[in-house]
């Protein structure tokens, strides 16, 4: 299962993210993601250059709730070139706006309210919206499984499992290594984590924020 380090913290991009990612470079971590909001565009360009130097795979997420502001974030990957564009929930403007790309989009199903973003929908809601994103033709869907409102995070990873052949990437609010081995078994194909990577929430007694990522790795299967 891929790991997706995001260089993020309450949905924004921290404001050090060049130092940070310059700090665990050695991890050889092999997909790294932001939020175009945080910092300046000038900062998202250079981040995005210096993945690319580490031979990473990017990834932009969209937490813009509003329509405009997510589809200004769509054309923000676009300039950069990034390899996935995950959330949003506009699919066919947004599958539009990328045509001609190789960008590939992996929208949010269910129904993410507020920021920090949490999801309304039931299994049946994640499937039905899962179908209509392969349907759309989008590459597989982003999954806030643990910021769920109204069923177990388990459930819906099921549910969107059952529902797509697509990527199904888990993202937001993860914490621990059982976390991260039960979506394995559920069927994911890569998860996210930030925010408890900085908080040192992982793994408390292990130090900073490399021992943070490391425990991350082994979790995923994949040691540094």
């Amino acid at each position: 299962m891929d790991f997706v380090f995001m260089l993020t913290r309450d949905d924004r991009t921290v404001t050090d993210c060049l130092h940070v990612l310059d700090s665990v470079r050695e991890l050889g971590i092999t997909h790294i993601g932001f939020k175009d909001v945080g910092v300046d565009g000038a900062t998202l360009r250079r981040l995005h250059e210096q993945i690319r130097e580490l031979g990473a795979t990017s990834h932009l997420e969209v937490v813009a709730t509003g329509r405009d502001e997510a589809l200004d974030s769509v054309r923000a990957a676009v300039d950069l070139g990034v390899d996935w564009l995950m959330g949003g929930t506009w699919i066919e403007e947004t599958l539009a706006l990328l045509a001609g790309t190789p960008v590939r989009y992996l929208p949010f199903v269910g129904e993410p309210q507020g920021h920090p973003t949490r999801l309304a929908g039931s299994p049946a809601r994640i499937a039905a919206d899962c179908r209509h994103a392969e349907a759309a033709g989008c590459a597989g869907v982003d999954l806030l499984a643990h910021r769920a409102t109204e069923a177990d995070p388990l459930d819906l990873v099921r549910a969107a499992r059952a529902a797509t052949t697509g990527r199904l990437v888990v993202a937001g609010s993860l914490t621990t290594p059982a976390q991260i081995h039960a979506l394995a078994e559920a069927g994911a194909d890569a998860f996210t984590v930030g925010s408890a990577a900085f908080a040192g929430a992982v793994r408390p007694a292990a130090g900073g924020l490399a021992a943070q990522l490391t425990a991350v790795l082994e979790a995923s299967g994949r040691r540094p």
